[in-house]
């Protein structure tokens, strides 16, 4: 992947991640909610915190003081 490949796909990522922290707050406000979708929701975001923190080490350079 070239590095605006990388910016595009960490973008759709945030985008998901926001998405997701809304779907969660809604959900878990919500009366009689699912505890197991809130779990699962929850468990995506994470995953989707890895692959961003992973995209944005490679697209910040190693500096060796």
């Amino acid at each position: 992947m070239d590095e605006a490949e990388l910016r595009a796909r960490l973008a759709h990522l945030l985008e998901e991640h926001r998405d997701l922290d809304v779907a969660i707050a809604a959900l878990a406000n919500a009366p009689g909610a699912d505890a197991l979708q809130l779990a699962r929701l929850k468990k995506r975001k994470l995953r989707l915190k890895d692959e961003i923190q992973t995209l944005q080490d490679l697209l910040i350079p190693d500096i060796i003081a």
